[in-house]
């Protein structure tokens, strides 16, 4: 494969069809160009559209971002998924704040050394902000070139992500490196797309080994299934109905959900009651809400909310915890919220409305 003449074809392709007006392409920084790489991890670019345009609003500079409380930064990330990627930008924001002056670093070690940040990200911030002549391998890049070079094997294996990096460092240009970078993720979003490719308008088609024969489904070679395990619980969701104001904890910081606010869970219906029964609640009425599961990446999470309405007298009973607040619905607090949580607050809301 003729590595300039490849490069030079996906070039050409981005200045008539590429993304040019992306908020974080305008005014470009390296603060804004980190958020928007560690947004777009796992998530499409319509989605992050608005969390990108609100998150600059309310951090504006990574110093505003590292002297933010950390529930803040998750209510603003809540909806988004994948929360390590906030704690790990609300600890890099502090870290860039203490040790760089709140000053984004430029040299590469210093900025995969970052939490949170792995070398494709690293790449693309200072080759998409300072073209500075880093290659990428995000999931877009990594399906381009599968399909292209018909490269077998799980991409997440550590062989064929180091064929994968060599492969990506021979094409990467040394000049117009950020618009190349730029240019093969935008190919991977709008061209070579998982399903029903476009083949046609590929700038690459001619010398592509799997459009020659047909085999673009089979690229990239997809990870062997395994079962998903499936876990069960049950979520106490405890209101003064009076006040229209719900129970909450606070996750531990790891683990899943780490830092965010969620309802306690019990592993059946009586574990509620009993819990209830050690409170000193005796008085409430018991709602059960819409059951439904929630996916994470390794198991099924099948929950199943009930709600106990307790009267305002009685919910004075109720021990205050430092991992515990109470949430008003009329007036939400501005924090992390999982997304079962906020699930689980629309049931509540729609039962206050019917009545």
């Amino acid at each position: 494969m003729n590595h300039k003449n490849f490069s030079r074809r996906i070039i050409a392709w981005h200045q008539k069809f590429g993304r040019k007006t992306l908020p974080w392409q305008q005014d470009k920084s390296l603060y804004k160009t980190w958020i928007s790489e560690v947004m777009l991890q796992q998530t499409q670019v319509a989605t992050v559209i608005p969390y990108f345009n609100k998150f600059m609003r309310s951090f504006p500079t990574i110093s505003y971002l590292a002297n933010a409380p950390l529930d803040e930064v998750l209510h603003h990330w809540t909806g988004l998924g994948y929360y390590a990627r906030a704690r790990n930008l609300h600890k890099a924001a502090q870290f860039i704040r203490d040790n760089y002056n709140g000053n984004f670093p430029e040299e590469f070690q210093q900025v995969i050394d970052l939490p949170g940040i792995g070398r494709s990200t690293a790449g693309a911030v200072l080759s998409l902000t300072l073209d500075k002549h880093f290659a990428i391998l995000d999931g877009n890049v990594k399906r381009v070139l599968t399909r292209h070079q018909t490269i077998e094997g799980w991409t997440g294996e550590k062989r064929v992500e180091n064929t994968l990096w060599k492969l990506a460092e021979k094409l990467t240009p040394h000049t117009q490196t950020n618009v190349f970078n730029q240019a093969m993720m935008d190919m991977g979003a709008m061209v070579c797309t998982r399903t029903k490719p476009k083949c046609s308008e590929c700038p690459v088609h001619n010398d592509c080994l799997a459009f020659a024969d047909g085999s673009m489904k089979e690229f990239p070679t997809a990870k062997a299934k395994k079962k998903i395990p499936v876990k069960n619980a049950f979520m106490l969701v405890l209101a003064d109905k009076s006040a229209q104001t719900i129970q909450l904890k606070q996750r531990p910081p790891v683990g899943i959900w780490g830092r965010l606010w969620c309802f306690p869970e019990f592993s059946s219906l009586d574990e509620c009651r009993e819990k209830l029964a050690d409170t000193g609640i005796e008085n409430y009425q018991e709602t059960l809400l819409p059951a439904f599961r929630h996916t994470f990446s390794h198991y099924h999470f099948d929950i199943s909310p009930v709600l106990i309405e307790v009267p305002k007298m009685e919910i004075k009973q109720v021990m205050e915890e430092s991992d515990s607040l109470w949430y008003n619905l009329q007036h939400p607090q501005k924090i992390g919220l999982a997304a079962a949580t906020k699930k689980i607050l629309s049931s509540v809301n729609k039962i206050h409305e019917k009545e």
